[in-house]
């Protein structure tokens, strides 16, 4: 049987993750001292990293929206509504995570369910 090597795969996650909240951070600096304006978008761009990653990111999202300063607008004037596109695109990515969640719980059912199964076996 072969050994776990799953550590190494969650390790490598963790460091990409990492420094990609690095890079937000940087770029969050970066953003306060422009004129440009403080979006999701923007910061992304800046940052060099995917803005649906930057939307499971509160905690970071929370400071783009604290560093909005008042004097600061939208080029429209007002807030900029995403588009049609856009929001179906993150629609059928939500569907797309749900289906792979809803397909890892039913195999992680299914060996949990074999488990207990030659547990049973293993007591007779």
């Amino acid at each position: 049987m072969r050994t776990d090597n799953t550590h190494h795969l969650l390790a490598a996650a963790r460091q990409r993750s990492e420094k990609a909240r690095q890079q937000v951070e940087e770029a969050l600096k970066q953003l306060d001292q422009t004129t440009r304006p403080a979006t999701v978008s923007e910061l992304a761009r800046t940052a060099g990293v995917s803005r649906s990653w930057l939307y499971t990111q509160p905690d970071l999202l929370e400071q783009l929206h604290q560093r909005k300063r008042p004097g600061r607008t939208s080029p429209t004037g007002s807030s900029v509504r995403a588009s049609e596109a856009s929001m179906q695109r993150r629609l059928q990515l939500a569907h797309q995570r749900i289906r792979q969640l809803t397909e890892e719980n039913r195999r992680l059912q299914e060996r949990l369910a074999r488990a207990h199964g030659a547990l049973r076996e293993a007591r007779r």
